[in-house]
């Protein structure tokens, strides 16, 4: 999803041998070899993963490529010479973008008769396979706002009111998957002929824009982030629902409560995907790791390895997830035909409006 998950997670988890750095062209195409590519948030638990390669009898290679942004741009110019097999990442923000340029081969993973119907965006076809969930959402410092006696946000409306003038970080909605699901969530709230003048009400009030989700969080946010005081003066952020558990989760000593909290009148629903790569060199590889995404293993591993939500019916999420990082009750939605026929124009629109 988008670079989220703490920089102390990957190296607390112990995740970062998994990562093979460079471009795997020119790799031999070894038939017991699977390799993913993915944004630089994948991550699974190491028995996990073991059980998987155990039981499968192939090995697993991991590529990072980057925000998913990054990673869908890179696999659509390497489609003819895949790195990989999977692709793992492209969201329903990007999705139209992977199908149009024939990213995907189809496959009907193992399984697929669990994941809710909701998250199958490309039923019939299936060229992708639905994996998690999440919701981009604002979220706010509680110290910051209780120090100063001010009520957060809650919504869209409250972020273009003075009270909050010079508050708000966000990332750029061309270069980065949050900041263009912040972008589609304000166009699924305010309509085609809205969005653009409740953006120039948060420019003039103030938004802060930065490149990516990394330094929007953890340089311009005044939250602590991942446990360690944070140096930004911004207490107001565009990130996830699932960024307070993660907060308490990596704090030591752990809090009680998380220090940071969701304006839920914010968010907007993310689902993301993993696809067998159009010419990928071990297809049979790649079919049985999609088999293993939507498994019950998996899908309940996931909530605290990448802080989102598993989409198989039945898979439990892990109590403190719940407790401090519950799922949007209405989340802003779009079709995905809706974000295919106009995400290109919103981008370039905002971009002129925003950073000119």
């Amino acid at each position: 999803m988008h670079t989220k998950t703490f920089v102390s997670a990957a190296v607390g988890l112990g995740l970062l041998t998994l990562s093979a750095c460079g471009s795997s062209s020119g790799a031999p195409a070894d038939s017991k070899t699977v390799t993913l590519v993915s944004h630089d948030s994948w991550a699974v638990s190491k028995n996990v993963l073991k059980d998987f390669e155990k039981q499968s009898g192939y090995t697993v290679r991991v590529l990072k490529d980057g925000d998913a942004g990054q990673a869908v741009n890179k696999a659509i110019l390497t489609k003819d010479n895949p790195q990989g097999d999977v692709l793992f990442g492209v969201d329903n923000t990007l999705l139209s973008r992977a199908l149009d340029n024939g990213l995907f081969q189809p496959y009907t993973a193992k399984g697929l008769d669990r994941v809710g119907t909701d998250y199958q965006l490309d039923a019939g076809k299936h060229r992708v396979t639905p994996v998690d969930y999440g919701d981009i959402c604002v979220n706010y410092d509680k110290a910051y706002f209780s120090e100063h006696k001010l009520a957060p946000p809650a919504s869209f409306a409250d972020l273009v009111k003075p009270q909050y003038k010079n508050l708000l970080v966000t990332e750029n909605a061309a270069t980065s998957s949050p900041g263009l699901g912040f972008l589609l969530g304000s166009a699924a709230r305010y309509g085609d002929d809205g969005w653009q003048t409740y953006w120039k009400q948060l420019k003039a009030n103030g938004v802060k824009v930065v490149d990516g989700w990394e330094q929007a969080y953890n340089e311009e946010f005044s939250g602590s982030a991942g446990g360690r005081k944070a140096k930004g003066d911004r207490p107001l952020v565009v990130s996830y629902a699932s960024s307070p558990p993660a907060e308490v989760i990596y704090a030591d000593p752990k809090p009680g409560t998380a220090p940071t909290g969701v304006a839920a009148g914010t968010c907007f629903r993310q689902i993301e995907f993993a696809g067998l790569l159009s010419n990928a060199s071990n297809s049979k590889g790649g079919k049985a790791f999609l088999d293993f995404l939507v498994s019950k293993e998996f899908q309940e591993d996931m909530p605290l390895n990448m802080f989102v939500y598993p989409v198989v019916e039945g898979a439990g999420v892990p109590a403190e997830f719940t407790k401090y990082g519950p799922a949007a009750k209405a989340p802003e939605t779009m079709a995905p035909d809706r974000i295919a026929a106009d995400r290109d124009q919103w981008v370039k629109a905002w971009t002129s409006l925003v950073l000119k």
